[in-house]
């Protein structure tokens, strides 16, 4: 396959309709698309000259791994080392903590010039442009993903989905759904990870809602057959582009109808 560069970018972006001054909330696989030339940084020039300085991008960067081993996410370390693990994890840093398997493109938009990241030790995301300094202040530990964080103010301004390479059940937009929507099964969970405070690393615990997403796929599925989503071809990939407020107020009335 010929090489993927930033010219096929931008055509892909504009047959989709992306256009100056859109807000995007994208999630995006490198890999999927196939040989990019220029690789990660040319897919966020794209980005940031598609919807120019007067459009905002927002990825999710989370560092989910600053979270206690018991929720499953230091599944090499052995039971009797977790505590190891609770005393010498990192403080989370919004400068310089990586990402945890959210992809090349994320994880280069996080330091990229004039972007913003939040100051959630597990659960950050990152903003470039007009709205990025409104989209990541605030950002609770116990605020996850609802009403005032980032999704919800996401939300709020009526911007649009990107899914470059990957399903549903990476569209962080659906867990604005699980706050709203009411199901069987619903709850609060106890979570820890490291922070600073006072200038001291400290092992804080906080209350959130519990989610996980293992159904993101199936609803995508269905909410792809409403009509409401744009596709195109880019290389090996697909991307698909959505009105995130038709995706949330969709995914709430599917989760209220579907989830057991």
């Amino acid at each position: 396959m010929r090489p993927i560069t930033k010219k096929d970018i931008l055509h892909a972006f504009s047959e989709l309709g992306i256009n100056k001054g859109q807000a995007l909330m994208v999630h995006a696989s490198l890999g999927s698309i196939g040989y990019v030339c220029g690789g990660a940084q040319t897919v966020i020039e794209a980005l940031t000259e598609a919807v120019g300085s007067e459009g905002t991008i927002m990825m999710p960067t989370q560092s989910w791994k600053n979270l206690d081993p018991e929720d499953g996410v230091h599944w090499t370390v052995p039971e009797e080392y977790w505590q190891v693990i609770r005393d010498n994890w990192p403080a989370y840093d919004k400068k310089i903590t990586p990402t945890n398997t959210m992809g090349a493109v994320a994880e280069m938009f996080r330091s990229w010039d004039g972007t913003l990241r939040s100051d959630h030790p597990a659960r950050s995301v990152s903003a470039w442009g007009k709205y990025a300094e409104h989209l990541v202040s605030e950002h609770d530990l116990s605020n996850i993903f609802g009403e005032g964080s980032p999704i919800g103010k996401f939300y709020d301004l009526d911007g649009s989905v990107l899914l470059i390479g990957v399903d549903h059940d990476k569209n962080t937009s659906i867990h604005l759904a699980d706050v709203r929507a009411e199901y069987p099964g619903k709850h609060n969970c106890i979570e820890h990870s490291a922070v600073m405070e006072n200038g001291k690393r400290v092992w804080k615990e906080y209350e959130t809602l519990f989610v996980d997403g293992e159904d993101f796929t199936e609803l995508g599925a269905a909410f792809e057959k409403q009509g409401n989503v744009k596709r195109v071809s880019l290389g090996n990939a697909v991307l698909r582009l959505m009105k995130q407020r038709e995706l949330v107020d969709f995914a709430v009335d599917w989760i209220e109808k579907n989830r057991k």
